[in-house]
Order: structure tokens, then sequence, then C-alpha cells
């Protein structure tokens, strides 16, 4: 039993992802037999960063997502590294195992790789969400050596040690605000205001506006931009980049951050990635990792062919039932 049997298994498979199911359709491995291979092996961030490393199209002009994930285990009980959390997708608090995501998008071309990935488990290693995106960012920067012109990030990243680290590294970034958080727009002269709170002129509307965010060094100038994303919802965006004056170009830069929401919906519906049950940890790490070298390995094919990821996957599908029509294993006749 082998990763590449694991994660071939993986990439075929269509609905059913479990070992179970894996023993069943497979003449060369029982269920012991996977379950011990995944019990001992140690799938890293490393290797996917090794599988997509020749894959990915550098330039200076490139963004670095972070966000995170949660994969859904509201109906386990006993399954390592499951933890309460929010879900954004969910909209609630659900059981589950976060994971922390990076991933390197060239705008030019609108292809973008995953790159990197943390599983958020604070009670093993003790550390935050911001510790991994902290731990990640310096491996691009000072390890993998990617050029990049700015990080996008969720208002769930916008901490100021975070952010103070981007620009330690001269680095831009753009992310949302929370509504509540304290700004000055006022140059000293009034006290902070929530931002939801702050007047615009209309040309502040379309150039943005330079302010203080509460609790970051004394002349630490931010630019602020509003953005209507819909009728009922407006983004506060903010850049460290003091040059930007276009509401437009901010909101052009935000909307890269979709690609990272992309790829954790495409990873959940074509590998399996929520899907494993296995108590352990280390089983639950390395079907994570394997997931998304399967999910590396379906974009490395759409770069190749110029279909979809759900084409490529649900094509499996196409050539059983044309193969069936040919020769069909149950044959219908009338009585």
């Amino acid at each position: 039993m082998t990763r590449l049997a694991y994660c071939q298994y993986l990439l075929v498979s269509q609905i059913n992802y479990t070992l179970t199911n894996f023993a069943d359709h497979c003449e060369d491995f029982s269920h012991d037999t996977i379950n011990r291979y995944l019990r001992h092996d140690r799938v890293t961030p490393r290797a996917l960063w090794d599988t997509v490393a020749a894959d990915v199209i550098v330039t200076p002009q490139g963004y670095l997502l972070f966000d995170d994930t949660v994969l859904d285990k509201n109906y386990s009980h006993k399954i390592d590294l499951v933890r309460r959390q929010w879900s954004g997708n969910e909209k609630a608090v659900i059981k589950g195992i976060g994971v922390v995501t990076c991933v390197y998008v060239n705008p030019g071309t609108g292809t973008f790789w995953l790159i990197d990935f943390r599983l958020y488990d604070p009670d093993g290693d003790g550390k935050t969400k911001l510790d991994h995106v902290h731990e990640m960012l310096s491996n691009v920067v000072h390890h993998k050596r990617l050029p990049f012109q700015a990080v996008l990030m969720d208002s769930w990243y916008a901490a100021k040690t975070l952010m103070l680290f981007i620009e330690s590294l001269g680095k831009v970034y753009y992310c949302p605000l929370k509504s509540n958080r304290q700004v000055d727009d006022s140059a000293a002269t009034a006290p902070y205001r929530r931002i939801d709170a702050l007047d615009w002129s209309p040309p502040e509307l379309a150039t943005g506006k330079t302010i203080k965010v509460k609790g970051f060094p004394k002349d630490h100038k931010l630019r602020l931009f509003r953005v209507e994303v819909s009728t009922h919802r407006t983004d506060w965006v903010v850049t460290n980049d003091l040059a930007q004056d276009s509401t437009e170009a901010a909101h052009h830069a935000c909307g890269f951050r979709w690609k990272i929401e992309q790829t954790h919906r495409e990873a959940k519906q074509t590998t399996g990635l929520e899907s494993c049950q296995c108590r352990t940890a280390r089983i639950q790490r390395n079907h994570i990792g394997c997931a998304f070298l399967v999910w590396a390995r379906l974009k490395h094919l759409v770069a190749e062919s110029g279909r979809t990821v759900y084409q490529l996957k649900h094509g499996l599908l196409d050539d059983y039932l044309i193969q069936q029509l040919k020769n069909p294993s149950l044959r219908m006749a009338f009585a």
C-alpha cells in the first residue's frame, strides 16, 4: 500500500471516499492494510509544494491569499483534531477540523495554486490561526522565494501583529476590516469612531481616505476604501499602500480572494477532503494531505486539457456510461 495508490483512489472515486469502500473495490488491499498505511505515513505541506512547484507560473504582480476552512465533522464524536469552531460556509458554530490555507494567484492568467496549508490544532501545537499564517508567509518569502505584490486576507486576519509583519517584509496587503473597528480619519482632531460611522464625501468614495486604526503605532497611516459589494453588503477595505487612490482598483484586487474560496469548494467536492471518518489525528492529517495532493493533480490536468475540475472528475462517469451502453453489465428485457 502506497501514497500513490491512496491518492489514486481519491482521484477516481465519485461519492464514497471511505477506507471500506476502497477495500471493497480493490483486490490488492484490505481495509486493515489501508488503515495501517495511513497510520504510518506523514503527508506534509512540503509534499504539496514539491508537487505544485513546477506548475506555478510566478509573476511580480502575484497575490498571496490566506484563509481558513472547516472540514465538517458535525456527526463525529471521537475524531481527534475535531473542535467546535465557526464555519463561514454554514454560518454557524459546528464541529470540524480547521485548515488554514495559502494560495498563490497569477492575476495575469487567472490561474491559482494551493501552495501550503496548516491544520488548526491549538491543543496540540499551541498555535493560533494567525501563527499559521505568519509561518506560511515567512516560508513563502524566505524558502519558496515566490515573487508577489500583495497579501489578500479576510477580516479575521486583519490583526495588528500580522499587518505590521507584512509591512516589515516590504509587502502590501489588502483586507476588509470589521464594521466596528475603531479608526480616526480626522488627523487626531476627533475621537476614534466605528468604521461604519464615518462620513464619506463623493471624492473619498472614489479615491478612499487616509486613516489611523486604533492600537497601531503613532503616525501609522493606512488607506481605507468604502466598497459597495452589493445592495446588502459594504466592505471596508484597508491597505498599507498609501499611493492607492482608486476604490475600483482596491475592489478589483480584493476580488482575487474568491480564488481561495474556489479552492476550498473544489477540494471538498472532488477529493473527499471532509469524508475521512477515522479517529486518529495521524490518519486525518494524512487523508487531508492526500486530498490536497489530488486537488493539485486535478489542477495540473485542468491546465493540460482546458477542462474544469468538475468536467474531469465527472467525465469518469461519462466514460462508464458510454461503456455500459456499448456492453451493459445489466441487460434490459421485456416479458
